[in-house]
Parts: C-alpha cells; structure tokens; sequence
C-alpha cells in the first residue's frame, strides 16, 4: 500500500505515520510543501529507530505525485466524503490520500477526484481525527482486505 500525505503541517503526526508505514511494509509519499524540516528533530523522534524500514517518496506538488502514478488507484480521506472507508474494495498497491492537518485536502484536488472519496465515521459534533489515526483506520481496513499479506 502506499500513504500519501499532502503536504503534512506537523512533524509528529509524520513521523508516527512513518513509523507506522514501517511496521506495513507501506510506502510513504510526502508532497511539498512540507510544513517542517525533514531534519526536525520531532519527527525523527516520531518515527524512533524504523526510518530505515520505510521508502520516503517525495513529491513537489500533488500534480507532480499524479504524473507519477497516472495508473495509480487513489483513495482521498476527506471529512467531506460520503462514503465511508469501509464501503470500497481497495486494491493491491493502492494510493491512501490524505491532506494538510489543519485543512484537509484543497477543493480543487476533491474536485479532480469526486468519485475517489472517502470517509472515517464519527459523530456530526467531532470536525476530524489526529491525521496520524485516520491514516492507521484506513490503512489497516485497506490491508486487511487484501488479507494482510506477509503480516505477521
């Protein structure tokens, strides 16, 4: 599976996310700007002793990480969607994407991919969960099923 984070704001939350990409054999893409250095001592903090375990991929715009990927099945998590995470069947190596911490995803890339949206249930009052827990929901619903392959 691959996480996109467009254009992460806080240094923790990508390192936990780094970290947990690491612990699923998951790709991790970072599309700039970046709202942090990637020597920032919280994120590597963040993501402890397993950087060496996890592919960095970054991207200097979404639309450059797109042309990448013109193949690529792409996810969008956006409190704005009204399907939720649960009711797509996710296919191997696909695109998780998610967006800024304090904005989420722009509404000209919701707007490119109106049928690729997605949501985490919650109650009306909530507005969003850490960005580093909604990547974990998603990403495990994803891999479990495609059955978890080589988990342990």
């Amino acid at each position: 599976m691959h996480v996109v984070l467009v254009e992460p704001e806080i240094p923790a939350n990508t390192g936990n996310i780094a970290r947990t990409c690491a612990a699923t054999g998951s790709t991790l893409h970072l599309v700039r700007p970046l709202g942090f250095s990637t020597d920032d001592k919280y994120l590597k903090r963040a993501g402890l002793d397993y950087w060496h375990l996890v592919e960095v991929i970054y991207h200097d715009s979404f639309w450059d990480f797109v042309a990448h990927y013109p193949h690529g099945r792409l996810y969008l998590s956006t409190t704005k969607a009204s399907r939720w995470h649960t009711d797509v069947r996710y296919e191997p190596n696909s695109f998780l994407v998610f967006g800024p911490e304090t904005r989420g995803l722009s509404q000209e890339i919701r707007d490119a991919y109106k049928e690729s949206q997605i949501r985490i249930p919650m109650i009306s009052e909530a507005r969003s969960l850490n960005l580093g827990n909604s990547v974990s929901v998603v990403l495990y619903e994803a891999l479990r099923q495609q059955g978890f392959g080589g988990l342990k």
